[in-house]
């Protein structure tokens, strides 16, 4: 590279990443291969449009591309594009061009209750998880978009359990009639039970979104449950649990029940809504990293890490609560927990944990717990994933260890200001 300031600023970042614990649970390695393909002369081509479908000559080798990721997508998660995939419900499409989450989630709302298509003086209601419990920006939050164009209908976890009260979520739905509900979460370390959800979609005739962005993963190997057989869209980022580029996949049931009875074809929705809705031409040189990672997502040496990764969060988090931390809901079923650095008088804010962390060389991200009686910005915890440097090989012994080093560090920082 001859731009030298970029090529040291790279560099430096690598040696960054490689003298690290990365505990951040949104993060991971991707392999060189997909690396190749991000760094590819795909970049150069634009294709705005569809597969057979451009508005730019020479895209033949890029159809066969895009539809080869597709092919790849329904594969991994073992749906058919014609038949019913593992449910009554129908066949399912998969858009690959969202550029990452934020706005694959921003689609499926514009395709699903677009602005104004609803009766004069009523605006469409998102039903997601409040962020303070574990939910997305994106699912309806007040400082994002979504939250701007659809009121939000909040829920959370049950104050005892920490975990999702599935009647209290019933009965927010019956009262407020959302038009979507929003599973899937980004702080949230239980399984989902997708089939009460789909219950409750039912009961009140919402459309059922599934973001799997942080398990999909888990899902595609087993180790989680899978939303697919009760869902009417689902979407994933690729960079977390599978090991991708920076890119997103909406998943759209062609034979939804809820869209038969609202007269939508889910999947042409979503691609207009992606194209020409949000986006111009695709980003070709992420779809095709999409594609290598997909196929290596479908590997028994892939279906090991992902069960290492399991195994690794749950060991992590018995560890910590043997150290007498409290671990939020006191356990994990995913590759992240929740660690409360504040209440039961331990005295370090989540900002205080991840800044004297980082300075040790591990890095986390803070973050607020349920109900939380301290800022966003400046919260009661931490969150702890384990897909990163389960990607370097380390297991459970590995993870005990790095709990007893972070244990060592903040009740270090901790007596210091109890002084």
């Amino acid at each position: 590279m001859k731009d030298f300031q970029i090529k040291k600023l790279i560099e430096t970042e690598k040696k960054r990443q490689k003298k690290v614990i990365n505990l951040i649970a949104s993060e991971n390695y991707a392999s060189k291969d997909v690396l190749e393909a991000l760094g590819s002369v795909l970049t150069n081509k634009y294709a705005e449009g569809y597969p057979n479908a451009r508005y730019y000559g020479g895209n033949k080798i890029i159809d066969d591309i895009e539809n080869l990721c597709k092919e790849r997508a329904l594969k991994l998660f073992n749906l058919d594009s014609k038949k019913p995939a593992r449910s009554e419900q129908g066949g399912w499409a998969v858009n690959v061009q969202a550029l990452s989450g934020s706005p694959a989630n921003l689609a499926v709302y514009l395709a699903l209750v677009p602005p104004g298509s609803l009766p004069a003086g009523r605006q469409g209601k998102i039903m997601g998880m409040s962020l303070s419990h574990g939910g997305h920006l994106t699912h309806g939050q007040k400082v994002s978009a979504t939250g701007k164009f659809w009121i939000q209908i909040p829920y959370g976890v049950n104050k005892e359990t920490e975990q999702l009260d599935y009647k209290e979520i019933e009965n927010i739905a019956l009262k407020e009639k959302p038009d979507i509900i929003v599973t899937g979460y980004t702080a949230y370390s239980g399984a989902i039970d997708w089939k009460r959800f789909r219950e409750i979609a039912d009961s009140c005739g919402a459309y059922l979104m599934a973001d799997i962005s942080h398990i999909a993963g888990l899902v595609a190997t087993g180790e989680n449950p899978s939303p697919f057989p009760y869902c009417d869209v689902v979407t994933t980022t690729m960079h977390k649990t599978l090991r991708g580029p920076r890119a997103a996949l909406i998943f759209a049931n062609k034979e939804s029940q809820t869209a038969k009875q609202k007269e939508l074809d889910i999947a042409k929705a979503v691609d207009k809504a992606i194209f020409p809705g949000l986006q111009g031409g695709p980003h070709l040189n992420a779809i095709a990293g999409v594609a290598v990672a997909l196929k290596e997502a479908g590997t028994p040496a892939f279906k090991k890490y992902i069960r290492q990764v399991a195994k690794n969060a749950k060991s992590m988090a018995e560890e910590f609560k043997k150290l007498g931390w409290r671990v939020v809901s006191g356990s994990t079923s995913t590759h992240l927990f929740l660690l409360d650095t504040w209440m039961n008088s331990k005295g370090i804010s989540g900002k205080e944990a991840s800044e004297i962390l980082e300075e040790n060389d591990i890095i986390v991200n803070k973050n607020t717990i349920p109900f939380d009686t301290r800022s966003p910005v400046d919260p009661s915890g931490i969150r702890i994933g384990t897909p990163a440097e389960t990607t370097r090989g380390k297991k459970e012994k590995d993870f005990k260890k790095i709990a007893q080093k972070i244990d060592k560090i903040l009740k270090a920082k901790i007596a210091k200001i109890k002084r």
